[in-house]
């Protein structure tokens, strides 16, 4: 058996655009995966070199050199070990490249011995669809001899009548990961960048009595842009529904729709019985996005007649998250900061403190509307309600979501049956 099969933690990354790629920086850096397969799903430039220059490279980030080491002037040992297999190492770690295949059944992980897979085309997001499926499935890794998959983005059920198959789950590492059963689980969904955010940024509020009982909620995100979009006008495709992103990401600010609070509600339950709505804004920037989260309160006055929630204690409850049962996956900030300041910071949520605004009114409920419904009311009642505006700041690339998606990667490796 060669030296590869031997090795004991083999991750394989199916599609290695801005997801996958990243993907494999990380696991680099973390040191727990000592064998990579990476699937390109196609021929790469004019020769082997070519796909390494671009795994060594990034336009947002420098390169994997400054990644791995800042400024310190060290750089990466790169050595190719087969050409013909193309194989080669970046200090030490093999990477073995497959390029022939995009169906994922057609990927050989039972040779190589991958047992894990992170799926990163974006193209394969329906655990409904059947493995022999002539356009593809995520249910093809298995076929081809993974034991798990992890889908680098929220499913999409083409048919909506169905609902996630039982071997399927949707997790966000710190939020639900637990929910993953390794002996039934084999298809999970790591939700998206924006949902990944949110639900940190949600979960201290649920969890606190004084912010538990949320009435109404909306979130936008002003997001960077992302390779879905054109970088200039294009013709929308046959039934597009989104014209506005056919047009310049260059050149616009572009309102567009989120999946988040569809994908919040799997991720923490809770939620369904709150209003919640979401969009998106697309920006022209690379990378580095901003949650704007708005939510209303049912609330308590004190003896002095103040209002019990106030900035002051929604800021010191994502202090206490920081400190505690979040730390190192929510940051609390008392910083201006802007969104260059946040490219590449491990940790799912970064809260702009500096910005949290509150303001208490009351719901007047009329006595005569009380008492028609059956309830005695001698006078009008003034229900408390605060409302807040919070701010969170989220790397939508490597920082928040690969960070989360790579610690749920060795979460489910080292939980295998």
């Amino acid at each position: 058996m060669s030296d590869h099969l031997q090795s004991r933690n083999k991750l394989g990354i199916n599609g290695v655009g801005r997801i996958g790629k990243l993907t494999l920086w990380n696991h680099l850096n973390a040191g727990y995966f000592d064998y990579f397969v990476l699937n390109m799903g196609r021929k790469v430039g004019k020769k082997l070199e070519d796909v390494i220059d671009y795994l060594l490279k990034d336009s947002t980030y420098g390169s994997l050199d400054r990644f791995l080491y800042g400024y310190s002037g060290k750089t990466a040992t790169i050595e190719i070990t087969d050409r013909e297999e193309e194989i080669f190492s970046i200090n030490g770690i093999p990477i073995k490249l497959y390029t022939r295949s995009r169906n994922p059944r057609d990927i050989n992980w039972a040779k190589e011995g991958v047992q894990l897979v992170v799926e990163c085309t974006g193209s394969y997001v329906d655990p409904t669809v059947p493995a022999d499926h002539p356009r593809g499935s995520v249910r093809g890794h298995l076929e081809a001899g993974a034991e798990k998959v992890i889908v680098s983005a929220p499913f999409k059920i083409a048919d909506g009548a169905q609902k996630f198959p039982a071997d399927s789950c949707m997790v966000v590492y710190g939020i639900n990961h637990d929910k993953y059963d390794p002996s039934s689980h084999h298809i999970l969904s790591a939700a998206s960048c924006t949902t990944t955010g949110l639900s940190h940024m949600i979960k201290p509020l649920l969890e606190t009595r004084e912010t538990s009982k949320i009435i109404t909620a909306s979130m936008s995100t002003v997001h960077a842009a992302t390779n879905n979009q054109k970088i200039l006008d294009a013709v929308p495709t046959e039934n597009a529904s989104d014209l506005r992103k056919t047009r310049s990401v260059f050149d616009n600010i572009i309102l567009t729709t989120t999946g988040a609070a569809d994908a919040l509600e799997e991720i923490l339950p809770e939620i369904r019985n709150v209003g919640f709505m979401a969009d998106s804004v697309r920006i022209p920037t690379s990378t580095s996005s901003l949650i704007m989260l708005n939510v209303t309160f049912k609330t308590e006055l004190n003896a002095a007649g103040e209002p019990k929630l106030n900035r002051e204690l929604i800021n010191q409850i994502y202090k206490t998250a920081a400190d505690g049962a979040q730390k190192g996956m929510v940051i609390y900030s008392d910083r201006q900061n802007v969104s260059s300041d946040l490219v590449g910071y491990p940790a799912a949520i970064v809260i702009e403190g500096y910005e949290t605004h509150t303001r208490t009114g009351f719901i007047l409920v009329n006595s005569d509307i009380l008492r028609e419904n059956g309830v005695e009311a001698p006078v009008d009642i003034n229900i408390p309600v605060t409302h807040a505006k919070l701010f969170g700041w989220y790397d939508n690339e490597l920082g928040s979501y690969v960070n989360f998606l790579g610690r749920l990667a060795v979460y489910v490796d080292k939980n295998m049956p």
